[in-house]
């Protein structure tokens, strides 16, 4: 049963009241006791061990020390009055400074007695320093000298913190509730699933999370809690997979016809690598089994999806399907419509584009042909899903960069025919292992994990603003040979917060740099209107112009093979799927591509990581998997809209090996016991019903 008591309204806890309980709603999404019960401490100070002076730094966090005072003196005059004491143990010295507090402060240091500090070290002038540390008197006759535990620490926020409800204040909370709120909280696992993996109880790890005893009951609550997370998504996510197996049926491809060989034989322009191959067989067998397809091809910039998605849709019309391909942006949908004519040369489907710059004219033909099943290939826009847009007989769905369209706009495409249509999902954006089976647990995932032969591997070079000018010298360079450059900015105007080389200033610098008539600029950017930025990366497209200088905007969906420098300016201030994706745009024709990252000559450690792994790799699996490192998953393109990606304790870039385990485990139990019938799986059955209603898993008691 769901708990009454954990549905309280937050502010009926002793010590919230309602203005508090408004601002814990507003500032950390605090509405009810469960709520607040799942916001855990984000990390703990340890207070279970002393340290030595020596062992001190600046990159540690709070500690304990015991030291004796060797000397103690007020210094300066009334506003820069402070006290600076010292203590020293068997490694070294100390220094302990005031600047408020300090009556106090001076009272209680009694040179030549031994105290407890707690503080958070640093360095300042070459000295070991300690501010405003807590002190307690040294009694060696008291068994428990110090506060020997861990100390939770809670997120909170400014306006948080001016209510009192800082960590310490959120602490307070969490003791009132958990005396009357342990007897609500009941079990979600069955036993047998706890003694296989080991599991401490629920009431226990909620105890835990909270008031750790030691470093093992603290680490004993994480698996528990942890593991139950992964285990109740990985579950809802397979088991609807499971579900939609069985209640949607899909489309038959029978054989493969005339236009697919036709393609394959004669007007494929090269050999397809083995993971191309592989995938094509993956896809194949899904269309044969009348059940719905739900894959998703994940590959690298220049990995070839496109040319697999074309032969999955000519399989779709060779058995008497229609197919579509929706992408996100208008650039992307013609570049598709292009690329998909140039490589059937026009002749052996027909294919059309439909945008929301499409005239009513060409629409009204285009639904017509549509209708009647004249047309084989439909490339849009969003425009794909209005209700107007139907179909004679759709039998595969092609989305692109899918993370950019919302679940219901997919969903619309599905309602285009009786029989659901197969969908392939794609994106250029690698996706690590952890994240595809947490965000995309219920698909079938395909990866190209192969670049076409011959392509040739781009140059990455990493420069700093000191040397500009080789970097000037390098782009004359490339143009005298013929090539293009694309130049990129993170910002088109100056910000007064981040001191970026920005879009405009970056212009009149290559302006003076490269001038008229020799060099010729285009200019795009995301505040342009749209036929601005068409007209000037068409421009670009063919070489009009030899300069592209450009915000992100050309991220997805330009295809110049002739480009062959990629510019990044300000790159540390990019994340590394990002700068990723602009080297892509480059190494697309037969000659060496270059992508040169510029910076600014003070980095900051994950800066110069995510410049390092750029220069270093060209994998983009390897650099997902970095990235989700450095950033988490939520900060990762595209997975902030899954409501999989709010979890309340587990962390994919670090739990990896939990994850696998919680989805091995679930795709065992559903293996034997589909329905969640057995006995044994009652308990699971019972809280899954709840999720599905919409309670989420930390809501239930």
């Amino acid at each position: 049963m769901t708990s009454q008591l954990l549905q309280t309204p937050v502010e009926y806890l002793k010590g919230v009241g309602p203005q508090r309980g408004e601002a814990l709603r507003k500032e950390l999404g605090i509405a009810t006791y469960g709520d607040l019960l799942v916001h855990f401490p984000f990390r703990y100070i340890d207070r279970t061990r002393f340290y030595k002076i020596r062992e001190l730094n600046d990159d540690l966090a709070a500690v304990q020390v015991i030291g004796r005072v060797i000397a103690k003196e007020l210094v300066g005059e009334k506003r820069t009055k402070r006290l600076v004491a010292q203590i020293r143990d068997d490694t070294g010295v100390l220094e302990l400074v005031w600047f408020q507090g300090i009556r106090w402060a001076d009272k209680m240091l009694t040179p030549g007695a031994v105290f407890i500090v707690f503080g958070k070290p640093a360095t300042f002038n070459g000295k070991l320093s300690m501010a405003h540390p807590e002190l307690e008197l040294y009694q060696p006759s008291v068994k428990k000298t110090g506060n020997m535990t861990l100390q939770p620490v809670y997120s909170s926020t400014e306006k948080l913190k001016q209510l009192s409800l800082d960590t310490r204040g959120i602490q307070r909370l969490q003791a009132a509730l958990l005396e009357p709120a342990l007897n609500e909280i009941h079990e979600t696992l069955p036993a047998y699933l706890m003694r296989e993996h080991r599991l401490i109880s629920r009431r226990n790890a909620f105890l835990q999370i909270h008031f750790p005893e030691s470093p093992a009951h603290l680490l004993a609550a994480q698996q528990r809690l942890k593991f139950e997370e992964l285990f109740f998504i990985q579950l809802r996510l397979l088991r609807n997979k499971l579900l939609h197996s069985r209640k949607f049926r899909g489309p038959v491809f029978r054989h493969v016809g005339g236009k697919f060989n036709t393609f394959y034989h004669d007007k494929l322009p090269f050999e397809l690598t083995g993971a191309q191959k592989r995938v094509l067989k993956e896809i194949r067998l899904d269309t044969q089994r009348g059940v719905q397809m739900n894959r998703l091809l994940q590959g690298d910039v220049g990995s070839g999806k496109t040319a697999v998605a074309l032969m999955c849709m000519l399989l779709a019309v060779d058995n008497g399907c229609q197919a579509c391909l929706m992408a996100p942006t208008e650039i992307l949908a013609k570049q598709h419509a292009s690329s998909l004519m140039d490589m059937t040369g026009g002749d052996l489907v027909t294919i059309r584009l439909l945008t929301g710059s499409t005239s009513r004219k060409e629409r009204r033909i285009l639904h017509q042909q549509l209708e009647s099943g004249e047309i084989d290939i439909l490339v849009g826009t969003h425009a794909l899903i209005e209700d107007t847009v139907q179909f004679k007989n759709l039998g595969l769905v092609v989305i692109d960069e899918q993370h950019r369209f919302g679940v219901e706009q997919r969903a619309r495409l599905w309602r285009k025919n009786t029989l659901p249509p197969h969908v392939l999902v794609m994106t250029a954006t690698p996706i690590p292992r952890t994240l595809a089976m947490t965000l995309y647990g219920d698909l079938d995932v395909s990866v190209i994990d192969e670049l076409p032969v011959g392509r040739k591997p781009i140059k990455t070079i990493h420069l700093y603003e000191s040397q500009r000018l080789r970097m000037f010298g390098f782009m004359k360079q490339e143009i005298a040979l013929g090539r293009q450059i694309y130049v990129v900015y993170p910002l088109i105007r100056e910000s007064e917060k981040l001191d970026l080389l920005h879009l405009e200033a970056g212009i009149e610098a290559i302006s003076r740099t490269f001038p008229l008539p020799e060099y010729r600029i285009s200019i795009v950017h995301g505040q342009m209107p749209v036929k601005d930025k068409d007209f000037e990366m068409q421009r670009f497209v063919k070489g009009e112009t030899q300069i592209m200088v450009a915000t992100t905007v050309i991220e997805v969906g330009v295809n110049v093979p002739n480009a062959s420098v990629m510019i990044i300016e300000n790159a540390e201030r990019f994340g590394l799927s990002q700068l990723h994706q602009l080297r892509g745009r480059v190494g697309r024709g037969a000659e060496q591509s270059y992508c040169i990252l510029m910076s600014g000559n003070k980095l900051s450690r994950e800066a110069r990581i995510r410049l390092e792994t750029m220069v270093r790799t060209s994998d983009g699996f390897e650099i997902a998997e970095i990235d989700l490192q450095l950033r988490g998953p939520g900060d990762i393109e595209g997975t902030q809209q899954s409501g999989t990606l709010d979890l309340k304790i587990a962390d994919l870039a670090h739990d990896q090996e939990l994850l696998a385990a919680a989805r091995n485990t679930v795709t065992r139990i559903l293996d034997a016991d589909p329905e969640l019938a057995d006995p044994d799986n009652l308990l699971l059955k019972a809280f899954f019903s709840r999720m599905e209603n919409g309670i989420s898993w930390n809501k239930i008691s």
